[in-house]
């Protein structure tokens, strides 16, 4: 299983990377919905760090959504199913391995996006480092929520039905995730937040490995 999803895994960050769809796209989309969020709140509160939690976990909502179409688009190309299939890769691994690759994009715009809470929304530095390991934990799970979600949307219809289905799921990762932020900022505790987090990951992950493979045949 940890083969498979290492392969897995490798073949979509190939594939994104041949493509640079995440960097001339996803990430230009991600810098411009920030700086707009920020303007949105006009000069009054975007210049205060207690407007940079929630703004940077919206727009990582909307970051998430593009990643998972994209990533469902990649398994959805054509031939890809139908040589998975055949190869007769173990579909825990698969899931493991797309929401790997997910979560693997996600840290590496969310680090970009921080970079612009610090500079753009004036978020303190030293808070903001201590929320990346908060940061790190809930951009996995929502890799490895939206990867669930992204299967059981199908092919032809994930843009569409994925924020109408996902969205119940992420928000409580989203809430747990602004709260540990702010308590970094605010030099509050973390380890409630750090908690919930933590069980929705390993709740995600357990039901993906567990339902990915039906879900893959129900496409």
């Amino acid at each position: 299983m940890i083969a498979t999803a290492l392969l897995v895994a490798g073949k979509d960050l190939r594939i994104e990377a041949r493509s640079r769809v995440l960097l001339w796209q996803v990430l230009p989309f991600g810098v411009v919905a920030l700086v707009l969020a920020g303007i949105a709140l006009g000069p009054a509160r975007a210049g205060h760090s207690d407007a940079a939690p929630g703004l940077f976990y919206l727009v990582t909502l909307f970051v998430t959504l593009l990643g998972v179409n994209r990533s469902t688009q990649i398994e959805g190309a054509s031939g890809t199913r139908s040589s998975v299939a055949t190869l007769g890769l173990d579909p825990a691994g698969v899931f493991l391995g797309k929401a790997l690759a997910l979560a693997v994009e996600l840290w590496a715009i969310g680090a970009v996006l921080l970079a612009g809470s610090v500079l753009l929304l004036h978020a303190a530095l030293a808070g903001t480092l201590q929320a990346l390991p908060s940061v790190a934990v809930t951009l996995g799970a929502l890799a490895a929520a939206g990867s669930l979600y992204g299967a059981l949307c199908g092919g032809a219809g994930t843009a569409t039905l994925l924020p109408a289905i996902s969205f119940p799921g992420f928000v409580p990762l989203l809430i747990a995730g602004e709260r540990a932020y702010h308590s970094a900022l605010a030099g509050g505790a973390l380890w409630q937040w750090w908690l919930i987090s933590l069980v929705a990951l390993a709740a995600y992950v357990g039901l993906g490995v567990l339902l990915y493979g039906v879900l893959e045949e129900s496409w």
